[in-house]
């Protein structure tokens, strides 16, 4: 017997060990429909009929669908399996692959619903309407976008079975003032930073859970030196407080940003602690 609920969220992610922070994003800012949604990810790999299957055994009403580069072709192929066997199921799409240029995708025209940009405020909005009506008039919906302080923040959501398992992605920060034209963070007007202490304090619980890889996901780390310094400071107090029991982190970073006091301060690290993505 499955398990009943109104609302999927999924995504198909490269590896086991990844985890969709957006889903759990989703989630959280739910408000009283989130104890009606379950998470349910899969893995580059797994056929469509077998995704489809574990998505019906919660019988939902809603699915919603986070498209990415990686996975786009599969998530296609789901969809056009869940419309077939499941046509009653209503489908809506978010993420960076479906969010630009939509109308030419084979699986936004298979889709009943499009999330364009930022979700937690426009799927919960979206999902008051499709459950309490009245219907949504518009397909493609520009997704709204709320100061940082009203979002929910997702750590909560990250299962026992996540922290013993998969990667823990964290951010301090959301967009990216660069104009890179190979990136799609480049539509981003600039960054945005989460408040800084109620996100270490984050940081703190999910240490205290057991979380001992932390992978930022923020488009530029050393944007706000302040920040990052206090950040980096973090994670410098674990490491003398247990260094039999280290943590490591990786940051996204900009190579030509790099003052003497943050430079000073990675140097502290021992080896290996800490990763850097830079371009």
């Amino acid at each position: 017997m499955g398990i009943t609920t109104d609302i999927v969220l999924s995504t198909i992610n490269a590896r086991f060990a990844h985890s969709a922070l957006g889903l759990r994003y989703l989630k959280a800012n739910l408000g009283e429909f989130a104890p009606q949604c379950e998470i349910v990810e899969f893995v580059l790999g797994q056929s469509p009929a077998e995704m489809a299957e574990q998505i019906l055994a919660h019988k939902p009403k809603i699915l919603g669908l986070s498209v990415y580069i990686w996975n786009i072709h599969e998530s296609t192929a789901l969809v056009q399996v869940l419309k077939q066997v499941a046509p009653e199921l209503v489908i809506v799409l978010g993420g960076p692959e479906v969010s630009h240029e939509p109308l030419e995708q084979t699986i936004v025209k298979k889709a009943d619903y499009l999330i364009t940009g930022w979700g937690e405020v426009s799927f919960r909005e979206l999902v008051r309407a499709l459950l309490l009506g009245p219907q949504p008039l518009m397909k493609i919906i520009p997704g709204k976008q709320p100061p940082l302080s009203e979002i929910e923040r997702p750590y909560l959501l990250y299962s026992e079975a996540d922290i013993r398992h998969r990667l823990i992605y964290v951010e301090a920060s959301r967009g990216c003032p660069f104009k890179c034209e190979f990136c799609l963070s480049s539509l981003d007007k600039t960054a945005w930073p989460f408040d800084t202490e109620l996100f270490l304090q984050d940081l703190e619980h999910l240490y205290q859970r057991g979380v001992r890889t932390f992978k930022f996901i923020d488009r530029t780390f050393n944007l706000n030196i302040k920040v990052s310094l206090k950040i980096l400071q973090f994670f410098l107090d674990k490491l003398a407080a247990s260094p039999d029991d280290p943590v490591f982190a990786h940051f996204e970073v900009v190579p030509d940003h790099l003052p003497e006091a943050l430079k000073q301060a990675i140097q502290q690290f021992p080896a290996g602690s800490l990763q850097f993505e830079i371009g």
